[in-house]
């Protein structure tokens, strides 16, 4: 059964679809993926941290202290409150970037189709399937040209099955199991790999076949990334080491006659003063309010993953159409017989022009997304009668669709009387050697069509041909037939505004931009040079007929110095991606087709376009520009550099913050003096680090010169030996400054204004940590740096600080006492001191001492 191209499909009218909706539920699995508030709080109480607060707060009880013990209750139910708010926040993200990526379906509703939430589809509703779609339910194929889909999801079986359109009689209740071709059912998750069709949705959610297996792929988690599993590793090595620090230091007091009790406060102290428990908490906040984030400018991130690998892409393989160009297709010139007509001048078409734009009609559907499609139609509006409507009695019977190796498409139509008419139109060269012409006339129709791509215009040539009445077998190759060229359509699709901008800022950063089109080489060469790409030198343009000539080892010789890739085959996109990555880079590819989806998943960073991109492309992609702009793409790399590089100072300054603690915890017991650190003053630090590790630096703007730098290496780890040694020089500074400090108040005042001292410079020295940390810059610069975040913890942090330390009833908890002028005065200078020395070793590594030259 073929589909009356003059029908109209009736679909539901909104309200019935609401009732629809409301009585069996939207159309989606159980969401299993959503953590919600219970799991949140369970994961949190089980935080190590949070277990030895807990084991404090007994001991306290034990000691007969409720305040103590019943402070630190309070402050585990703070903390895990706060846990709560920050693992919600990012949760709210990632449901606002799942509703981004949720997958839409093209229905007919209220007489006209509209693109709706493919979770709002209902039992009755009609949805256009095209190629590279995800079929978003089950149901009952009306109409089918040359459908071809994948079921391996249902079956296993990889090799894709025919479908055919369901008898106008068929009423059939249920569908039979998925597999097997030549039937007219389709399967919700399946995928359209080829050819187009109408299809009545029957079954829903969990009603369908997919939802009657069960939500196993829902319930699948990917593998941990490469920075949890190193940075988890680093965790359980401080965890290890803490535990066995804190055990020896606890037998240390215990022999030198401390009671077991105090003992074990110290001991748990020390294990949390050790223990980063900070590092889950900026690996899954910083990604996921990062790509939040990026969704703002246009840029979903499917895989939180990529966000680690967009820092380091050196080259860029892009499409021209939409990505480079505003794919807002425009005929601008029409040729037949050596008679080229401007189509931007608004004079009338000749009778052969006017031919040459039905054929071109009758080679298009009317039905879909394609600019060029669109664009032959809004001329036709303007110049041909009736707006090239398709005359009364047509019908589609056949369709050939575009392959690799046959770059044009082919619409075979019944004229209603048993005539049957063959439109072409594709690639210049695919048609016209279709055709049925001498030399001569071969030769001056490719000649117009290089004469019209060297100003930068997309070229296709029509064709048509009549068919033996009758005929019912079609042949596998079109160019059985005997085609008549009608000529040559250029149309203009104008350089986004931004463009070159973008590549300039690409060059600066050191990334390669390589664009790959399946255009004639002169357009591409013509876009590429307004773009600001390399498109003049020698060799700067790559056929994918000399890439078929190449192996891969040659091939990725020969890239070196191309710009431009031109009459590309999909396939020959995968070979790019991989000879780039062997020369040493790393890609971010972009795509939109079923066909690009190899070369997306081999990338480094698959880019698809979200709006005219297919299902298929999206998913193996790990980004998606939801408005097709290169642009977004250089954002998102800018972005994605910020993230990485400020979750590489969090980190920095949370290990870096842990040595002065850890040290301050154990250092007095070595000495003989009064321990300094019990939990709860533990917990006081704990309230100025995990906000400052997880939104004062999340919320950090990106430093002045990051996109004039080069791309980082690919190796680069998040937090690699040189970040731990910075980080424990950091802290070593520190700690020598204050152990100084709490020698010198111990030996000039009591024990209370003496900790209380320590506590005060221990703090300061926490903020100079941070400062310090927040740039790369000087300190001059890093204040007037905008991050009002920064300066609220700072603000909160100070207002803590002066309530622990004067407020009597807190003062008494901690064992503090409001210390003298002369020591606060020491603290500030301690402060300063610290401060000091942490910018003179960033000055010091910009600008490393140079012996002169003999």
């Amino acid at each position: 059964m073929k589909r009356d191209p003059g029908a109209v499909p009736s679909g539901l009218d909104s309200g019935e679809a609401a009732r629809r909706l409301a009585r069996d539920g939207p159309n989606a699995l159980p969401d299993s993926g959503r953590r919600r508030w219970p799991r949140i709080a369970a994961d949190a109480a089980r935080e190590p941290m949070h277990a030895l607060m807990v084991g404090a707060a007994l001991l306290y009880l034990l000691l007969g202290e409720p305040l103590e013990g019943g402070f630190l209750f309070a402050v585990v139910g703070v903390m895990v409150a706060m846990t709560l708010y920050q693992e919600g926040r990012t949760e709210r993200a990632l449901q606002a970037l799942r509703a981004l990526g949720a997958p839409m379906a093209l229905a007919w509703r209220d007489g006209r189709a509209q693109r709706i939430p493919a979770d709002a589809l209902v039992a009755g509703d009609l949805v256009e399937l095209g190629e590279g779609d995800r079929v978003p339910a089950d149901g009952l194929l009306l109409a089918a040209s040359g459908l071809q889909i994948d079921e391996s999801l249902l079956t296993g079986e990889s090799v894709p099955v025919g479908k055919i359109a369901a008898p106008k009689d068929d009423n059939a209740a249920h569908a039979p199991a998925p597999g097997g071709a030549d039937l007219p059912w389709v399967f919700s998750g399946t995928l359209v790999v080829q050819g187009h069709g109408l299809v009545r949705i029957r079954a829903t959610g969990a009603r369908s076949e997919i939802g009657r297996i069960g939500a196993a792929l829902g319930r699948l988690a990917p593998p941990p990334g490469r920075l949890r599993r190193e940075t988890t590793a680093l965790a359980r090595r401080f965890a290890l080491l803490g535990g066995l620090v804190s055990a020896a230091l606890v037998v240390l007091l215990v022999a030198r006659g401390a009671g077991p009790v105090q003992a074990l406060l110290a001991g748990i102290a020390l294990a949390m003063s050790m223990l980063p428990g900070e590092f889950p908490v900026i690996l899954t906040v910083f990604p996921a309010i990062g790509a939040w984030r990026l969704a703002h400018s246009q840029v979903l991130t499917r895989r939180l993953a990529a966000i680690e690998i967009l820092g380091s892409t050196s080259a860029l393989c892009v499409d021209k159409t939409g990505t480079l160009t505003e794919n807002r297709m425009a005929v601008a010139r029409l040729w037949r017989d050596g008679v080229l007509h401007d189509a931007t001048a608004g004079a009338a078409l000749t009778p052969p022009q006017r031919e040459l734009l039905a054929g071109a009609l009758r080679a298009s559907r009317a039905l879909g997304s394609d600019p060029m499609d669109g664009a032959f139609w809004r001329l036709a509006g303007q110049a041909l009668p009736g707006g090239g409507a398709l005359p009364a009695g047509w019908t589609l019977v056949h369709e050939y669709g575009l392959t690799p190796a046959r770059r044009a498409l082919v619409h075979v139509w019944d004229e209603g009387d048993g005539s049957l008419l063959a439109a072409a139109k594709g690639a210049p060269e695919t048609v016209v050697a279709m055709c049925r012409l001498d030399a001569a006339q071969r030769t001056a129709a490719l000649d117009a069509a290089a004469a019209m791509a060297v100003d930068g215009l997309r070229l296709l040539a029509v064709a048509q041909a009549r068919l033996p009445a009758g005929t019912a077998r079609w042949p596998a190759d079109p160019a059985a037939f005997d085609f008549e060229l009608l000529g040559l359509a250029a149309l203009a699709d104008p350089l986004r505004a931004d463009i070159p901008a973008a590549v300039g800022a690409c060059r600066t950063a050191g990334l390669r931009v390589l664009m790959i089109t399946g255009d004639h080489a002169g357009t591409a060469r013509a876009i590429a040079r307004q773009a600001g790409l390399a498109a003049d030198g020698p060799g700067a343009v790559l056929s994918g007929a000399e890439i078929a000539t190449l192996d891969d080892a040659a091939l990725a010789r020969r890239l070196d110095g191309v710009g431009v890739c031109a009459r590309i085959a999909p396939e020959q996109k995968l070979r790019i991606v991989q000879a780039l990555q062997r020369q040493g880079a790393v890609v971010a590819m972009t795509g939109d087709g079923v066909n690009d989806a190899p070369a997306l998943r081999a990338a480094d960073v698959g880019v698809a376009m979200g709006l005219r991109g297919t299902d298929v492309a999206r998913e193996a992609a790990e980004l998606t520009l939801l408005d097709d702009r290169f642009s977004s793409l250089v954002e998102a790399i800018a972005a994605g550099r910020r993230i990485f590089g400020n979750m590489r100072k969090s980190m920095r300054y949370v290990m870096a913050a842990h040595v002065p603690i850890a040290g301050m915890a154990l250092l007095p017991a070595l000495l003989g003096w009064p321990i300094l650190l019990y939990p709860l003053h533990i917990v006081f630090l704990e309230l100025v680090i995990t906000p400052a590790c997880s939104v004062a630096f999340e919320n950090e703007p990106a430093e002045a010169d990051l996109m004039r730098r080069p791309p980082r290496p690919p190796g680069d780890v998040l937090f690699g030996g040189r970040a731990i040694a910075s980080a424990l020089l950091q802290g070593i500074w520190l700690l020598c400054l204050l152990g100084a400090l709490y020698g010198w108040a111990l030996a000039r005042l009591p024990e209370p204004e003496a900790r209380a001292t320590a506590f005060v410079g221990l703090v300061l020295g926490n903020l100079a940590l941070l400062v310090s940390n927040r740039q790369g810059h000087g300190v001059i610069r890093i204040l007037r740096t905008g991050n009002p975040v920064f300066w609220g913890i700072v603000g909160m942090a100070l207002l803590l600080l002066g309530l622990a330390v004067w407020l009597p009833a807190l003062a008494g908890l901690l064992s503090l006492a409001p210390p003298p002028a002369s020591a606060l005065a020491a603290t500030g200078g301690v402060a300063l001191l610290a401060l000091g020395g942490l910018e003179l070793r960033k000055w010091t590594a910009l600008h490393p001492w140079r012996h002169p030259t003999a």
